[in-house]
């Protein structure tokens, strides 16, 4: 449901024509968010190779933490205004792959997406900007407000909203039909065999008035001598002043620094300790920061396996069978990578809600390690599509997960330093464990990265823009591997 929502909201944007209206993501957000809203700016990813900052909407407004005032100043509202979207797309395709016999799968997908919305620009108005500077903070601070503080990080407040004027429905319409045919020599002759999927889905999601589905911030400063705020565009002010987050900084700038000259230590020593021929090499080419190359990614998908291995196997078990629910509803994840990522002691319901039970139950090392390898999947996941959801599913189901690794490593590894276009050919060892099924349901998750496969062939064009992905990919069949063999 979010993705088809997501869609939808960064077209509302695109037709609107502002460059710094955010689009909304995920239908819960859209009802959280309001004029005067306070966000959190926060990192939304723990993986340096899909690492994105995202707007979080925190459990308060601009009006509850300050003082109550009868002045009142309208907003500038522009609308109604209607937008109709719609996309069908339809695709025909066929593999072949030669690998001691033959194999093939052929087949047609079609997708209906779309849905028609009436919205207006609520903008503040300069007078009731005014107003609010003018008031004061609470004495004393809420306490959520000085769990902001102690968190660190600044804040923003929403000033300007696409709302919904009426209520909409948007549709998602699907369908999938592969045939596979499969020949194999055995050693008293050949054998063969053939079977088909047919998947058809119907989504619709209803959006209520009053939905936001863009908005534009600016920085909440506190202004902590005479308790007032300041709304700016400003970005090389925090927003808290007081002594006690500069000093918090400057320690955390030195743990920083302190792991910068580690990492430096580090590659000097590999960098001096080689032979004069490999410094050639390293020095007659072009090559990425040693801390993005596929090695790097290994490391950092390895230590959360690492981390999720410390649970126990019944948890894993759990936590397995809880997120192959979720992959069936895209907002359940959001909820759920949204909660952890806030610390929240809130109330989850469904699978989402299971793991976060679990989770709180203790507040141990090796749990908090665990659960920072858990968010660290949720946000894999995250960045592929509901399509590779569902495809995800079915291979967890299907147990082929280690395979997929093997092949999306087998495709990352040789070409993960290289910017431009280079063709290449899957290995056809790799492929050869997948039967006609699990093919498909491989080559769909590898399209969704933005591969295009060749017709009767196992080749294909590596691009950048599929670099990400494809880590995220790797990292999330990587993970739920480990969850599987528990």
């Amino acid at each position: 449901m979010s993705c088809m929502f997501q869609r939808i909201s960064k077209s509302l944007v695109k037709e609107v024509g502002s460059n710094d209206l955010t689009p909304v993501k995920c239908p819960i957000r859209a009802t959280k968010l309001r004029q005067f809203a306070v966000l959190q700016k926060m990192n939304n990813s723990r993986s340096v190779f899909w690492e994105k900052y995202d707007y979080v909407p925190l459990q308060f407004s601009l009006s509850d933490i300050l003082e109550s005032s009868s002045s009142v100043s309208d907003n500038d509202v522009n609308g109604p205004l209607y937008f109709c979207d719609t996309m069908i797309q339809k695709y025909e395709a066929g593999i072949g792959v030669n690998v001691g016999g033959e194999l093939s799968v052929s087949g047609e997908a079609s997708a209906d997406q779309g849905g028609s919305l009436g919205y207006q620009i609520v903008t503040i108005s300069a007078p009731h900007l005014e107003v609010f500077q003018k008031r004061k903070l609470l004495h004393p601070e809420p306490e959520y407000l000085k769990d902001c503080r102690r968190r660190g990080g600044n804040l923003y407040v929403v000033t300007d909203a696409v709302e919904l004027i009426s209520d909409a429905v948007l549709r998602d319409n699907s369908s999938m039909d592969l045939f596979g045919k499969i020949s194999l020599w055995i050693t008293y002759g050949k054998g063969q065999g053939q079977g088909k999927i047919f998947r058809k889905k119907e989504k619709a999601l209803t959006l209520k008035k009053g939905m936001v589905m863009a908005y534009k911030t600016k920085q909440l400063i506190f202004e902590e001598k005479d308790r007032t705020i300041l709304i700016t565009d400003d970005d090389e002010r925090s927003t808290f002043q007081d002594v006690y987050r500069i000093s918090e900084r400057l320690g955390y700038c030195g743990a920083s620094l302190l792991l910068v000259v580690q990492s430096f230590t580090t590659m000097s020593s590999t960098f001096f300790n080689a032979s004069s021929n490999d410094i050639k090499l390293k020095l007659g080419r072009i090559e990425e920061p040693f801390w993005q190359n596929f090695k790097h990614l290994q490391v950092e998908v390895s230590e959360n396996i690492e981390a999720l291995a410390q649970l126990s196997k019944d948890v894993q078990g759990v936590v397995f069978y809880s997120i192959l629910a979720m992959l069936r509803d895209g907002e359940d994840l959001q909820d759920l990578m949204y909660m952890l990522k806030l610390d929240s002691s809130g109330h989850l319901d469904g699978p989402g809600g299971t793991i976060l039970k679990i989770l709180q139950q203790d507040s141990n090392h090796a749990l908090s390690k665990s659960k920072e390898a858990i968010l660290y999947l949720l946000e894999a996941i995250m960045v592929l599509s509901d399509i590779q959801h569902d495809l995800l599913a079915y291979s967890m189901e299907k147990r082929i997960l280690l395979q997929q690794q093997e092949l999306v490593r087998s495709i990352l590894e040789p070409n993960f330093i290289y910017p431009w276009s280079i063709p290449f050919t899957l290995k056809p060892e790799l492929l050869a464990p997948l039967q006609s099924e699990d093919l498909a349901i491989t080559y769909g998750l590898l399209e969704g990265c933005g591969l295009r496969m060749e017709l009767d062939s196992p080749r294909s064009t590596w691009d950048l823009a599929v670099k990400m992905p494809l880590s995220a990919l790797y990292g999330t069949l990587s993970l739920l591997q480990q969850l599987a063999e528990a």
